[in-house]
């Protein structure tokens, strides 16, 4: 694998080490085989880790196969597939309701990832789960497209650079916008959920900001941006204030229906080209 990345124009001018070490997250060990292989360049030519880059450098990464395993995906159906956004290094697809986003034993190739490697065998990619959605859950959602991004998006995800808006439809009337702070853990009594656990919780931030309110079927509608990723965040913490979301076959004491929760918009900047990426999730739910 050849990486090849050119350094955008607000970058700091700093050494190959610190670029490979503290903004491309390049593992150790891989660190050595570069440099002991030589394996960089800077414009073309060949580069040590003392010498400095700035903005403007192309930076080429050549990688063996060793450096990176390449996982087995079972391949699924590239028709599947509705791509918001896509370059060499990532991809947002929009996820449909009732398809999980990753298999959980070897033999599923039912699931999104499945179908986005399909839809990438051609280009020789592989597809890597930066985050996840719910089953029931459709709308954007961020795959990387080799193993050299992922754990940048991961630290951008995990430093909440990375916005997540949603849509739901709730039971009840939600009088005002507010911001859920409850620790999440699992319920002991069935595997499948999640509940609100302040002792032995982690804690989860979620924001809700009330759109409209319909009488006649006595449901809100809102938006909510999330803080944490944990499992099932949304769905535990409007359940927890009185208001579980319509079609909740979980949470909700009387699902009918779809599950009312959609990842309409996810935002970040591209960590090579500093591009602000903004992908919508259309249809929504109303």
């Amino acid at each position: 694998m050849e990486l090849s990345i050119q350094l955008p124009k607000k970058f700091k001018e700093q050494t190959v080490r610190e670029l490979l070490e503290q903004e491309w997250l390049v593992p150790r060990k891989v660190r050595h085989f570069l440099r002991t292989r030589k394996n960089i360049s800077i414009n073309g030519e060949t580069a040590l880790f003392h010498f400095p880059v700035k903005s403007g450098d192309i930076v080429t990464l050549q990688f063996e196969p060793e450096d990176y395993p390449t996982p087995t995906i079972l391949l699924g159906n590239k028709l599947n597939i509705e791509v918001l956004f896509e370059d060499e290094h990532l991809i947002i697809l929009n996820k449909p309701i009732g398809m999980k986003t990753h298999p959980n034993q070897p033999d599923e190739q039912d699931t999104l990832l499945n179908h986005l490697a399909a839809y990438l065998s051609p280009k020789n990619q592989i597809p890597y789960v930066v985050h996840r959605l719910d089953k029931e859950t459709s709308g954007a959602i961020l795959f990387a497209k080799n193993p050299f991004v992922l754990p940048i998006l991961g630290r951008l995800l995990e430093s909440k650079q990375i916005y997540r808006r949603y849509q739901a439809v709730v039971s009840g009337k939600l009088k005002e916008s507010l911001t859920i702070r409850k620790k999440i853990g699992r319920d002991r009594h069935d595997r499948r959920k999640r509940v609100v656990d302040e002792r032995r919780g982690d804690m989860a931030v979620t924001h809700v900001d009330v759109d409209s309110y319909v009488k006649k079927s006595n449901q809100t509608t809102v938006y909510c941006v999330l803080e944490t990723g944990r499992t099932h965040q949304i769905r535990v913490h409007l359940k927890s204030i009185g208001h579980p979301i319509i079609g909740d076959p979980l949470y909700h004491p009387n699902p009918v229906g779809r599950l009312m929760l959609h990842a309409y918009e996810l935002h970040l900047v591209h960590p090579f080209t500093g591009e602000t990426i903004v992908a919508i999730a259309e249809p929504s739910l109303w």
